[in-house]
């Protein structure tokens, strides 16, 4: 029997496992990286490039999310080969895409209630 409110080891672990995680992706540049990575690999200098940063600030981003084990490098030569360790952080990815453009529609329909609830409360905003 599985009961949501269970306590435990392997409950607390995977709890402070998924809070790691989202604080790995919470930061706009290392979803960035994930976004590009999306594509496939990329080093570290195809990466500074489409972000536009210095490639300190790609490493640190990307230090977070090796350490995490969100990424994986590969060496060649002096070139470093950035990718996604699991795919499935794009379907986590996705989701949050969907979650925003759900709050994003319910933000314009209220939005849109109000402008019509503005119209029709006020006289003089029919008038020109």
């Amino acid at each position: 029997m599985h009961l949501c409110g269970q306590a435990g080891p392997v409950n607390n672990a995977m709890r402070h496992f998924k809070a790691e995680l989202f604080k790995a992706l919470a930061h706009p540049t290392r979803i960035h990286i994930l976004e590009l990575l999306r594509t496939g690999e990329k080093t570290v200098t195809e990466i500074q490039l489409s972000l536009g940063i210095e490639s300190s600030s790609v490493s640190q981003q990307l230090a977070i999310l090796r350490a995490k084990q969100i990424v994986d490098g590969r060496k060649v030569g002096t070139s470093v080969f950035y990718r996604v360790a699991d795919p499935q952080v794009f379907t986590l990815l996705d989701v949050a895409r969907q979650i925003f453009g759900t709050r994003l529609t319910d933000l314009q329909s209220m939005l849109s209630d109000e402008d019509d609830a503005g119209t029709s409360d006020n006289p003089m905003a029919a008038q020109p």
